[in-house]
C-alpha cells in the first residue's frame, strides 16, 4: 500500500503511542497516548490499524512534521512481505520479504 493511499483511508484506525520496542521489521508501537496528549507532546508515532486490528504503518512525528514512515504489506498468512521507509527527505526505500 502506498503512503497516500493509507492516509486516505477511512476505514483505518489512528493509535497514538509515545516510543516504540524493537529493531525488526514490522516495528511494534509501545506506550499508547490518548489522542488529546499529543497536543502537549514534540514526539509522537501515529500508528494505523486494519480491521483485522493488524498495524499496516505508522507516522513518527517531531515538532508537528512527519520524520519518518513505514508502510507494510502482509500476505494472507501474516507474514511481512514489503515494507516501504520514508525518511526525513523524503527518500523512499521498499525493502520485498518474498521468499
Amino acid at each position: 500500500m502506498k503512503s497516500k493511499e493509507l492516509l486516505s483511508n477511512l476505514e483505518l484506525t489512528r493509535r497514538y503511542f509515545s516510543t516504540y520496542s524493537g529493531i525488526r521489521l514490522p516495528i511494534k508501537l509501545s506506550q499508547p497516548l490518548e489522542a488529546a496528549a499529543i497536543a502537549n507532546r514534540n514526539t509522537y508515532f501515529i500508528g494505523y490499524y486494519d480491521k483485522a486490528d493488524v498495524m499496516i504503518g505508522f507516522q513518527k512525528m517531531v515538532y508537528g512534521e512527519i520524520e519518518l514512515q513505514h508502510y507494510y504489506v502482509f500476505n494472507i498468512d501474516g507474514k511481512l512481505i514489503q515494507a516501504e521507509i520514508t525518511n526525513v527527505e523524503q527518500e523512499v526505500t521498499v525493502l520485498d520479504f518474498k521468499t
